[in-house]
This record gives C-alpha cells, sequence and structure tokens, in this order.
C-alpha cells in the first residue's frame, strides 16, 4: 500500500469527528465524508505503520442510513459534519460517543452505564436552531466581498449566502452589509497583512423576542468610509434597522492579531446595546410547557446557548436532576450571564453563580433583576480560583472549622447541589478538590465535550460520589458535538453489604486491624479538613510498612496510570496512622 493508491473500503464505523472508519489489507483507514455502511472506492492520502487516510472517490453502494442533505455547501463548507447522516443515525451516534468515553476515560462499566442511561433526547426541527452566528468577511478570487464560514482547518471562506441552520434574517442582513462596505468603500480585514477594517459580522435572533443583534468587529475604532457623502455607520443603521425586529447594532474593537473573534470593547450605535429572550421551563421527562420562563438580556460578549429549544430540554433536565424543593442551597460553577442559576433559582432556596467574565456577572445581576428573582448572587472570577477562596475566607470570616464546616452550619459552606457547566477543556483540578471538599449531596454536570467530562467524573466517583443518571443532547445538529448531563449522588456510609470474614484467612497484621479505611478518611477530614481515597491510604501504608492486601488498589489494566498521593494528604494520613497506634 502506498499514497495515492485506489482501493474498494467498507465503512463499518464512525470516528469521534463523524469520519468513516474501513479496515483494508490490515490497516484502519479513516475517510472524511464516509458514512457507516457506505462501500466506496477510497483513495489513500496519507499512510502511517497501522493506519492511514483516504477521500472518497466513488460512494458505490450507499450507506441506508445516507440522506439528501439540505445544503449543497455541505462537504466544502466543513461545519456539518454528518449532515448527509440520517438524524435517528445521529442521535445514535452521539450517544455511542458519549458512552464510549465514559467507558473508556471514565472507567465505568458497560453495565453501569446502560442501567443509569437515559434516552437522547433529539431535536423537534434539526434545521434552522441557530439564534447566533459569526461570519468572517474577506474577499474572493475576483476580488468580491464574501461572506460565509471558513472551511475545515483552515481560514479559507467558503461564502454562504443561506446557511441552513441559521434564521433567514441571516441572508438579508449579510446581504445589506455587504452592499453597504462596497459602496462606502469600507474594506474587510486581511490576516496576512493585519490591514482592512471588517472581520466578523455577529448576529443573535432571539426565539421567543424575535429581537435581532447585528455586531461588526473592527479592525479600528470607528466605522470611517472612505468614500460616499454621509456617515457610514448612520448608513448602515439607516439600513439595517428597517428589518423586522432590529433592536441592537453595534461595532466591537478588535486590532489584535488573533484567531479572538470579539475584543473588549464594543460600542453601540443603534437601539439598545442587547437584546432579551426568554427560556421556558418544561416539564422532565416529556418537556411539555410549564408555563413560566426566564428572560434574559443578551450582549454582543453573553454565552448563551445556540440552540434555544433544546436548552430548554437541556435546562429543564439539570433542574429535575437538582432534585430541589426550595429549601436547598446550590452553587452554580461557571454560570455565564446566569442561564442555569437564574432557572436552579425557581426551585432553590438560595444560588450562588460564579463566572470570570465581569460583563456577563453584570448581566447575570441584570437578569436576575428583569426577572425580580432576589435568592441569587453572583461573584467575578475563575471557579477553581474563587471557589477555594471564598471557601477558606468563609471559614476564617465565620471563624468555622472544618469540622464544625463538615457538620453544615453555613448553608454556602456546605451546598446541598452544586451544578456545573464548564468549557470544553473541563473543570480544573483545584475545583474539583474544592467541590468534594464543600460535599454537596448532588452534584449536576452540564458538559459540551464527553471527554473532559469522563476525566472529570473519574476523579468525582473514585472519591465520593456514584453516577446515578446521563442523558445526551442534540444541541446541534448535523454537528459532531453533543451536550451531556449527569447526575452524581454522594455514596452514603451506610451503603454496605454483608460479609462473612475469617481473620486468619486475611493474615491481618495487628496494626491493620486498629482502624479501618473509613476510620482513617474520617479522622483527615475531621482534623484536616481533607477528602482522601482508599488509594491514597493504602500508598501511605505501604511506605509506612504496613501490610496491605497484594493486590489491593492495583489498577485495573497493565497500563493504567494511577495518581500518587500529593505531600499534603500523606502528612494527614500518617497523622492518623500515628493517632491509631498504626505508627
Amino acid at each position: 500500500m502506498k499514497k495515492n493508491d485506489i482501493f474498494e473500503l467498507e465503512i463499518t464505523d464512525m470516528g469521534t469527528d463523524g469520519e468513516g472508519i474501513g479496515h483494508y489489507d490490515g490497516m484502519t483507514f479513516f475517510v472524511k465524508d464516509a458514512l457507516i455502511g457506505d462501500v466506496i472506492t477510497a483513495r489513500a492520502t496519507k499512510l502511517k505503520k497501522n493506519y492511514g487516510y483516504a477521500r472518497v472517490e466513488e460512494i458505490k453502494t450507499p450507506s441506508t442510513f445516507r440522506v439528501e442533505p439540505q445544503c449543497e455547501l455541505h462537504k466544502r463548507c466543513g461545519g456539518c459534519q454528518i449532515q448527509a447522516l440520517s438524524y435517528e443515525k445521529q442521535l445514535e451516534f452521539k450517544n455511542n460517543k458519549v458512552r464510549n468515553n465514559l467507558m473508556r476515560i471514565g472507567g465505568f462499566s458497560e453495565a453501569e452505564l446502560d442501567s443509569k442511561m437515559q434516552p437522547p433526547v433529539g431535536a423537534d426541527n434539526p434545521y434552522r436552531y441557530r439564534n447566533k452566528a459569526q461570519f468572517p468577511v474577506g474577499y474572493d478570487r475576483d476580488g468580491n466581498i464574501v461572506t460565509g464560514f471558513y472551511a475545515s482547518r483552515s481560514h479559507n471562506i467558503i461564502p454562504v449566502e443561506d446557511c441552513r441552520l441559521g434564521v433567514p434574517q441571516n441572508k438579508e442582513i449579510l446581504d445589506i452589509i455587504k452592499e453597504w462596505m462596497n459602496e462606502c468603500g469600507i474594506t474587510p480585514y486581511d490576516e496576512n497583512t493585519h490591514k482592512g477594517l471588517v472581520r466578523h459580522v455577529l448576529i443573535r435572533y432571539g426565539f421567543t423576542s424575535k429581537q435581532i443583534m447585528v455586531c461588526l468587529v473592527i479592525n479600528g475604532d470607528s466605522l470611517e468610509a472612505k468614500r460616499r457623502a454621509g456617515n457610514a455607520a448612520d448608513i448602515l443603521c439607516e439600513r439595517l434597522s428597517k428589518i423586522d425586529g432590529m433592536t441592537s447594532i453595534s461595532y466591537n474593537i478588535n486590532k489584535e492579531n488573533t484567531n479572538v473573534i470579539l475584543g473588549k470593547k464594543t460600542v453601540c450605535i443603534w437601539g439598545r446595546p442587547y437584546i432579551e429572550d426568554t427560556i421556558h421551563l418544561l416539564s422532565y421527562p416529556d418537556f411539555t410547557p410549564q408555563g413560566t420562563g426566564i428572560t434574559y438580556q443578551i450582549s454582543p460578549q453573553s454565552f448563551y446557548q445556540v440552540n434555544p429549544k433544546q436548552t430548554e430540554k437541556l435546562y429543564s433536565t439539570a433542574l429535575a436532576f437538582a432534585g430541589l424543593t426550595g429549601n436547598e442551597n446550590v452553587w452554580d460553577l461557571y454560570c455565564g450571564i446566569g442561564t442555569i442559576s437564574l432557572f436552579l433559582s425557581q426551585k432553590a432556596k438560595q444560588v450562588y453563580g460564579v463566572e470570570i467574565v465581569p460583563q456577563a456577572i453584570e448581566d447575570a445581576k441584570n437578569n436576575a433583576k428583569l426577572n425580580g428573582i432576589t435568592n441569587a448572587q453572583f461573584f467575578v472570577g475563575k471557579a477553581e480560583e474563587v471557589l477555594p477562596q471564598f471557601y477558606e475566607n468563609a471559614k476564617k470570616k465565620e471563624n468555622i472549622t472544618d469540622d464544625t464546616a463538615s457538620t453544615g452550619r453555613t448553608d454556602m459552606l456546605r451546598p446541598d447541589v452544586i451544578v456545573v457547566d464548564p468549557p470544553r477543556k473541563g473543570c480544573d483540578e483545584k475545583c474539583l478538590d474544592t467541590m468534594l471538599a464543600m460535599s454537596p449531596e448532588r452534584i449536576v454536570y452540564v458538559s459540551c465535550d464527553s471527554a473532559t467530562l469522563a476525566r472529570d467524573l473519574k476523579i468525582l466517583c473514585e472519591e465520593k460520589y456514584e453516577l446515578m443518571k446521563w442523558q445526551a443532547f442534540d444541541q446541534f445538529s448535523h454537528t459532531t458535538h453533543v451536550e451531556t448531563v449527569v447526575l452524581l449522588s454522594q455514596q452514603k456510609p451506610d451503603d454496605t453489604i454483608e460479609i462473612d470474614l475469617d481473620l486468619d484467612e486475611l493474615d491481618a497484621t495487628s496494626a491493620e486491624l486498629k482502624a479501618t479505611y473509613q476510620e482513617i478518611k474520617d479522622y483527615v477530614l475531621k482534623e484536616f479538613g481533607l477528602k482522601v481515597s482508599s488509594l491514597y491510604i493504602s500508598q501511605v501504608k505501604r511506605k509506612c510498612g504496613i501490610e496491605v492486601g497484594e493486590n489491593y488498589n492495583l489498577p485495573k489494566s497493565e497500563n493504567a496510570r494511577v495518581p500518587q498521593c500529593p505531600k499534603e494528604k500523606e502528612d494527614a494520613i500518617k497523622a492518623a496512622l500515628k493517632y491509631f497506634a498504626m505508627i
């Protein structure tokens, strides 16, 4: 086998990025735009020792799951990796993606996952669902101004007039902006020369309110025109404002040489600096309307889920998983503009939200006022910094020791529920440690990346929690992205089974019989405020010359990476061993 060889390939599986997978001549091949069930003529494009990449030359026998995409540009654009796959199969693919990551990375068994799995939640309409779009602006080969999307793994703009995932109003807005740029002599930004004015066009649409926002991201301080009488900004506003629902027109200044789309400063030049939209509470699990909703003010920088219809299902599920009765105190980490926080506040006693973006926290506070919500409080900063710092400062301020904190004397230190909705990188280790120290009864984890979700759940479930439910959500139809909601519950001390043991057969030493692993854990928590695992205790025991079972806490696989006990926890465990006269 060599590069450019042509061969017949049956696609028997699909990878996490939607690529087809087939096997030929002892090698595994990954093929873009091939679907499970296809029989294709493939051309080898890159070869490694045991695997390679190929492209589709011809589809000889189409998969029974193959459908005709609505968008003729889906292959070139790269934004809809699996639009040619039937929607039912898309849901199965996404559910399996989450399930496989939870097994492979999280270490959960197949039987456990299947028993805790809720059916994947699909969209009523997998098209026209996006309430936000960001269009790069540039030139085509003929020098015409174009807007569209970047081709996969490049910054080459594929002109897109009407993306089928976005709202129809996008096309009308883009046509007006391109015509205005041509008439006023306003140039697109060039990434190579760093010259030109307009970098991106950001459009937001409120599905409930029908309000529209347009924000031009510019490489300059204002919308200056090279020609035509009159103020360019006024001309643009005059034309865009005629569109039904137009509510906010602004520009955002980004003069940095960066791939980050938005800069720090936004100037509103017409209407309000925000639009509003409402997320409605639905019953779970049938997702029928409950008649109540939360209205949010959304600025250009706001994080707001792009699929509002699915978001109602997603947040209603998170609320249902939280099991709130009106008496609970809840922390919402990575809270954004308070979307989940304010949703939770409807059934919680008190909600505390944390978010790194100051403007988002201001939006969250305004959203609370807008909805007359008084039981939500918000903090600015990284969750992995704010939460540990708050935990320590609050203990000092209230003169609370680790012992009294663990008894639940303060609501903020011992919340009933913690909800996390982190970015794709997942939760920071310090944040996870503090969550374990705060020891809520339940954790609801909302994830946009099932790989980092699995990594974090492994840590939480090894220490203290049990996986109770998980459910996949199709927030991004026709793409390979998937959201997941997970419920974790504390493992109770009385969750035990009775067994008969012959101590002679165990050959236990006298030191081992002086304290159980649970007693050591309880002592370390009481005296040092630290959570330690049985694995860490066994490691320290071995260091101190105390015998433990030959196979106790050994890794399940030969190449597994075993975490080592940190110095702080090792010292605490040694103190416990001394207390129990084991060393």
